[in-house]
């Protein structure tokens, strides 16, 4: 019994120490299935969504949702924190229990309370260890709790650093695409720019997709971690930048298809990738997003701003062909974050987050006011 003891609590020792290794300090995918950190959070996210799917709708369900990415990470730090703690608790009573605790009785009750005071390095004394082996133990927990407690410290900003360096791009893209960013729009309200600005904007896009792609798959937990709006979304902005570099790359009138390319690469790198971290296996859309009706629609509204898109059939083939590259590695990821994917052309005409807020609806002044203001004939 007490060679199990030891021998359960070194596997529970060990193996959360290199768990946290690889979710910290890692710098790279981790391809091993059977982790607990990839177990924690495919069974804690099913529950939380499922019940977010059957009880609100709407800007409740999204709110709720945005609470897990947090949560998950302090319960996350609880549980690696906690198991650390209970081998350590074995170990002690595997080696017999060598405390000392005043009148009453050594149980394991003890070897806990003496594991957590140790490992969060309280010292306060009214538990102590008689021999060698116990005092080593116990030197040797409170020097894993400092580190593991350092390491935590360390790892919040570098999540949030990368959750907000990303949300600067989701923002960014309001103006520019509306509220969901869209393809479509994004081209009718970039008519207006020249052929270098556009150029230039994909590569921003190139970069911010390459940022997202290092720093997701580094600490996968960032996918969670959800927008400011309800209508926005890092995948919906990933998806609106694939679909405008497919645009570009099928062919638009007096646009280089070269720096679509380069972005549209990095972008399904992008997409490809955060799939298999997430073990979401690609799965064709239910619904065509861009059926011909639609793309005719298109042509027809983009024209009518200056944006001519071929017409011939092979742009049809050629866009048909690069939607079949990536939609359903997007689609896979919209399924299991519970994140919509954003439509080719805006469905109705609204206002962008920008150009409202809830003084303004509780006032109910006009949205399009704002955008007359500064001159905006897109808004």
């Amino acid at each position: 019994m007490a060679t199990l003891d030891i021998v359960c609590g070194l596997i529970l020792i060990l193996g959360t120490v290199w768990e946290a290794f690889e979710a910290i300090v890692l710098p790279r995918r981790v391809t091993r299935r059977l982790r607990l950190t990839r177990v924690f959070y495919r069974s804690t996210w099913m529950v939380w969504a499922g019940l977010g799917q059957r009880l609100l709708s709407g800007k409740r369900r999204e709110a709720y949702l945005a609470v897990y990415g947090p949560i998950s990470l302090l319960v996350l730090l609880t549980v690696w924190a906690g198991t650390m703690v209970l081998g350590f608790a074995l170990l002690h009573m595997g080696m017999g229990s060598h405390l000392e605790a005043g009148p009453g009785v050594v149980t394991f009750a003890t070897d806990l309370y003496m594991s957590g005071t140790t490992f969060f390095t309280l010292g306060l004394g009214d538990v102590v260890p008689r021999t060698v082996t116990a005092r080593v133990l116990t030197v040797i927990e409170a020097g894993m709790g400092f580190g593991f407690l350092a390491l935590v410290i360390g790892y919040l900003p570098i999540i949030y650093q990368a959750f907000s360096r990303r949300e600067v791009g989701t923002v960014l893209l309001d103006a520019r695409a509306g509220s969901p960013p869209t393809a479509g729009e994004l081209l009718r309200r970039g008519s207006v720019e020249s052929a270098d600005a556009l150029q230039h904007f994909l590569v921003e896009w190139e970069r911010w997709s390459a940022e997202v792609l290092e720093s997701h798959i580094s600490y996968p937990l960032l996918a969670f971690y959800r927008s400011q709006h309800s209508n926005e979304s890092w995948l919906a902005a990933l998806t609106s930048i694939l679909d405008f570099s497919a645009l570009v790359i099928a062919g638009i009138d007096g646009l280089s298809p070269q720096q679509a390319r380069l972005t549209f690469a990095i972008a399904r790198h992008t997409a490809v990738d955060l799939a298999q971290v997430l073990s979401s296996p690609p799965a064709a859309p239910a619904h065509d997003r861009l059926p011909p009706a639609d793309l005719d629609r298109m042509r027809q509204s983009l024209g009518a701003a200056g944006v001519i898109l071929h017409v011939d059939a092979a742009h049809g083939q050629r866009l048909s062909a690069l939607r079949r590259t990536y939609e359903p590695y997007v689609n896979a990821l919209s399924q299991y974050l519970r994140m919509p994917l954003p439509p080719w052309m805006p469905a109705t005409t609204s206002a962008d987050n920008w150009q409202t807020s809830a003084w303004e609806r509780m006032s109910s002044r006009a949205p399009q006011r704002v955008s007359t203001a500064i001159g905006d004939e897109h808004g």
